[in-house]
């Protein structure tokens, strides 16, 4: 496996390479990687295009090898991080068995710049982003005939994704949460605990200074966005995005790889966390789970060990606990909370295994 990567690593460093010779530096690069991901099979389905949801345009992306296979609408995490442009990392594997659709949600990636951000600045709620969500299943399974759906969300995505099923269970087969945002408040409290922790053992006198200027996190006193900041830097960087890294350059530097985005598209990832991060951040710290009793769908969460950005432990108290037709709890050894990207080989076998028999 190792050898994989390097040899993976070697390729992209030599498309970087001749990407130089441009004068776009990465347009070369980006057109090797489009290449290899191009869907010529006459089953298949490659397409890009925007819609309108919600009252905006908004960008998918629908792709697979055989347009009969299961859908699986994955809603993206952030608030505004797309998984789109750095989808080409993980995706081409589970695109042989499953029609993978990557949805750049209101204000976010590819659909930031269709709509006036001041239009939609407005509407940055969570009840919008559920509905936004329910309107592009509906449109999937009307534009490619589907039954019904896989729902699948990450980190924030899973906020959007639990009450989209909670709203509208009959669009879809079953509910995967990955990094799943559960209670936010005690997910905040486990994340700065650990790196408290780390940064005690390890003497790391500015990690233990910064963290003290917000203590006790979070406490009884206000999340702002300045002490959220400082709470996610830490527990981030000992591993708690991705697992024994202290960056992820990998997922922030891919979508200047990406045949998806032009460079102004990449550029507006940023403007859209500029545009939703506050606005719906008042929201987002009151999310809480824990009374949900009962789910009405199969639900399936893939958990990393090792994540400390949404701290696994609310989501398995509430698993013990939730009555569903159908629950599972699948853990990732070697992953944080960047679980597609940290083991897609096992992230492609455990929806085989787990989730496509949910879809029959």
């Amino acid at each position: 496996m190792k050898k994989a990567w390097l040899f993976i690593g070697a390729l992209l460093a030599s498309a970087c390479a001749l990407a130089q010779e441009s004068g776009d530096p990465y347009a070369k690069a980006r057109a090797i990687i489009e290449d290899l991901h191009r869907i010529g099979a006459p089953t298949g389905v490659q397409d890009a295009y925007k819609t309108r949801i919600g009252s905006v345009d908004q960008w998918l992306s629908v792709r697979g090898q055989d347009r009969d296979n299961p859908m699986i609408l994955f809603v993206h995490g952030g608030p505004a991080s797309p998984v789109t442009p750095t989808m080409w990392q993980f995706q081409r594997p589970i695109e042989e068995y499953f029609t993978v659709v990557n949805w750049d949600q209101r204000g976010a990636g590819k659909s930031y710049a269709e709509t006036d951000p001041a239009q939609v600045a407005a509407t940055i709620r969570i009840a919008r982003y559920v509905d936004d969500a329910i309107e592009v299943a509906e449109h999937l399974k009307a534009r490619y005939g589907k039954r019904k759906l896989i729902l699948m969300g990450h980190s924030w995505g899973t906020i959007v994704g639990m009450r989209a099923a909670l709203k509208r269970p009959d669009l879809f087969h079953a509910y995967v949460g990955i990094g799943q945002v559960l209670n936010v408040r005690e997910n905040e409290r486990i994340s700065f605990d650990y790196a408290y922790e780390r940064a005690r053992r390890e003497r790391n006198a500015q990690a233990l200074g910064e963290m003290a200027l917000i203590a006790p996190y979070p406490g009884d006193q206000p999340i702002t966005r300045e002490r959220i900041v400082v709470a996610r830097k830490w527990p981030q960087y000992y591993g708690g995005l991705s697992a024994f890294r202290s960056e992820s350059g990998y997922f922030f530097r891919g979508p200047l790889l990406s045949p998806e985005y032009s460079p102004s598209q990449v550029q507006d990832i940023d403007k859209g966390s500029v545009l939703t991060l506050g606005r719906v951040l008042p929201e987002f710290l009151e999310v809480d789970f824990s009374n949900v009793e009962r789910f009405p769908i199969p639900v399936v969460m893939f958990l990393g060990r090792h994540d400390y950005t949404t701290p696994a432990a609310p989501t398995v108290a509430w698993m013990d606990k939730v009555d569903a037709p159908y629950k599972r709890i699948v853990w990732f050894e070697r992953s944080a909370h960047m679980i597609p990207w940290e083991e897609p080989g096992k992230l492609l076998v455990s929806l085989l295994e787990v989730v496509a028999p949910l879809a029959r």
